[in-house]
């Protein structure tokens, strides 16, 4: 009952930032796909998955979901090295915003859109960037208010022991 519960959480969080109109790239994605798996454990890595799914079928499925989703996993299983504190958090996920601007500027390259040249792959990324910007905004803005509410959590529960 606890994974439904916290999968629809984690589904309302996301739907949340993904669904309402927001600047391109500005999303809870990185940080949620960090912070769940970390806090939570891994397992949780399906429930991020379940919750792509339903949004992406309510935005509209897209040739990137491979790597999309594949960024997704490959940032909730490197999060368990980034748990230790406040420090190593922050260089955790914005190492996730940055695999996932590899992996899927990668995958934009891979639909032919830009070329199959390194000039192709390069023009991939570096026209990229105005994007990344905004996702690591958006990637420190909400591990800022997840980092606070996990806070307030903690300090709840250690008072009621």
């Amino acid at each position: 009952m606890n994974f439904l519960k916290i999968t629809l959480g984690i589904l309302i969080a996301l739907s949340a930032s993904r669904l309402i109109p927001h600047p391109p790239n500005f999303t809870s994605l990185i940080a949620i796909s960090f912070y769940v798996p970390a806090i939570l454990g891994q397992r949780y890595i399906i429930a991020l998955l379940i919750s792509f799914l339903i949004t992406d079928l309510l935005i509209g499925m897209h040739d990137l979901i491979f790597f999309t989703w594949g960024s997704v996993i490959v940032i909730g299983l490197i999060s368990k090295y980034f748990i230790k504190n406040i420090y190593k958090r922050l260089i955790g996920v914005l190492s996730g915003a940055l695999i996932f601007f590899i992996l899927t500027n990668f995958g934009v390259w891979t639909t032919g859109f830009y070329g199959f040249t390194i000039n192709g792959l390069i023009s991939s990324y570096l026209l990229a960037i105005p994007f990344f910007t905004n996702t690591i905004l958006s990637t420190v803005l909400f591990s800022i208010l997840i980092e606070f509410t996990w806070a307030i959590m903690m300090k709840r529960n250690i008072k009621k022991v």
